[in-house]
């Protein structure tokens, strides 16, 4: 069965957060990591997985996606708290 992911990544703890979905967590973090897309979080240098969610179904995993990025800095805080208080890269832990 395919999964979807809904993830946050930062630039660093309390940093600047980039809010994504896909269906491939580890190869779209690992293109975050090395820059290999233009874009939000290479300009911002956004490598830091904090977050993330997991899903069956692709609309509900965007629709997540739509609701994260509606929340105010305060609430996407807390959530990363709550999985990852420690503000680890989570990466670490999917790659094994």
């Amino acid at each position: 069965m395919q999964q979807y992911y809904v993830y946050i990544m930062a630039s660093a703890r309390n940093g600047t957060f980039y809010t994504g979905v896909t269906n491939d967590l580890i190869r779209r973090v690992h293109e975050h990591k090395s820059e290999a897309v233009d874009g939000f979080t290479k300009k911002y240098n956004i490598k830091i997985l904090v977050y993330y969610e997991v899903y069956n179904n692709i609309e509900e995993a965007i629709n997540r996606e739509k609701l994260i990025k509606k929340w105010r800095r305060k609430i996407k805080m807390e959530a990363i708290e709550k999985m990852n208080p420690d503000w680890e890269d989570l990466y670490n832990e999917i790659v094994k």
